[in-house]
């Protein structure tokens, strides 16, 4: 009698699916622990400088990569312009001191607004194209009163007025858009959370703060040394040590805020200790000298200066505080991670 020869056929799993078989493939698995990529930083695809990280240049849009351009090149026509001014009025013998003083601010604010200008673009730094566009108006605005002053306009300085004008114009309607952008570089490096957001936004309000605050310094240190008004010896020397003193003070306030060190914080405010002692002196020697000139155009200058600096020093200090209990969340990190790879 011959046996039937059955088929064995796999009895379903009562559940439904194989003991066997994994719930989930390794590649599911591995994208279930990662979080969502919209959720995800991407300060990895940005370029790792020692003053934070930045967009690439590919990223840029072309619009913004020709007006980026074409900043630079006026901004160095005009520091070159600038430099001839300098050298004419100081070899001149009938030049006014008040001329050569602001040539001389003048070419110190050029100088910033090329940096204020590539943060603004590579950095979505939004504080420094502010600047940037209040430093373009302060130029416009002497032109015209230099212009207006004359009593005669050769083809020349006609010229140069109207292209200053334009291209004035055109750069604080640009800014301006600029300004006006989405910004997504708080979301590109602290990614979805908004304390690291917030972290990220005050901590570059007090690097441009130490920027504005070394600017405004030297601005009032030319002021003084080169408005014509007789300066002591000592005085002289206090506002040369100054100079460098500033610069420190400033190189120690940017590290403490990139790196997040907690000493140098408190080293940074100790160092603007003797820039406020100073304002003090300054501003009391400008009560006791007061009515001693014909003008009170250095008066007032030197008062407007020393107030602007301290309002930055005063916004500066605020956001430190802020800054400096947010110490080690992993902001640092996240700012200079592609430096480690």
């Amino acid at each position: 009698m011959m046996e039937k020869q059955k088929t064995k056929v796999a009895s379903p799993d009562p559940n439904g699916m194989d003991e066997i078989r994994p719930l989930l493939s390794p590649q599911r698995l591995q994208s279930v622990d990662l979080p969502s990529p919209n959720l995800q930083p991407r300060h990895r695809d940005l370029l790792p400088t020692p003053c934070g990280p930045i967009k690439r240049w590919s990223e840029l849009p072309c619009l913004v990569k020709i007006y980026f351009c074409f900043t630079l090149s006026s901004l160095l026509a005009l520091l070159i312009l600038t430099v001839f001014n300098i050298q004419r009025e100081s070899v001149g013998n009938g030049s006014d001191d008040d001329d050569l003083t602001v040539s001389l601010i003048q070419l110190v604010s050029i100088l910033f607004c090329m940096y204020y200008i590539t943060r603004g673009v590579l950095q979505e730094n939004r504080q420094e194209l502010i600047v940037f566009v209040l430093s373009v108006l302060v130029v416009m605005v002497r032109s015209v009163v230099n212009f207006s002053v004359l009593t005669t306009h050769d083809l020349l300085l006609l010229a140069r007025f109207v292209c200053i004008l334009c291209v004035g114009l055109l750069h604080v309607i640009c800014a301006m858009l600029l300004i006006q952008r989405p910004n997504m570089m708080a979301f590109r490096v602290g990614g979805a959370l908004e304390s690291m957001q917030e972290q990220y936004f005050i901590l570059n309000l007090c690097f441009s703060m130490v920027t504005f605050d070394l600017q405004a310094q030297l601005c009032l240190c030319i002021l003084i040394l080169t408005s014509g008004t007789s300066v002591s010896y000592t005085h002289t020397v206090i506002l040369g040590i100054g100079v460098v003193w500033a610069c420190f003070t400033a190189a120690t306030g940017a590290i403490a805020v990139l790196k997040e060190v907690k000493p140098l914080v408190w080293i940074f405010v100790l160092m603007n200790l003797p820039q406020l002692a100073y304002f003090i002196y300054l501003l009391y020697s400008i009560i006791s000298q007061w009515g001693q000139s014909k003008t009170y155009s250095l008066e007032a200058a030197a008062i407007t200066g020393c107030v602007v600096s301290v309002t930055i020093k005063s916004v500066l200090f605020w956001g430190l505080y802020r800054l400096y209990h947010s110490f080690g969340q992993g902001l640092r990190e996240r700012m200079f991670a592609a430096d480690k790879q």
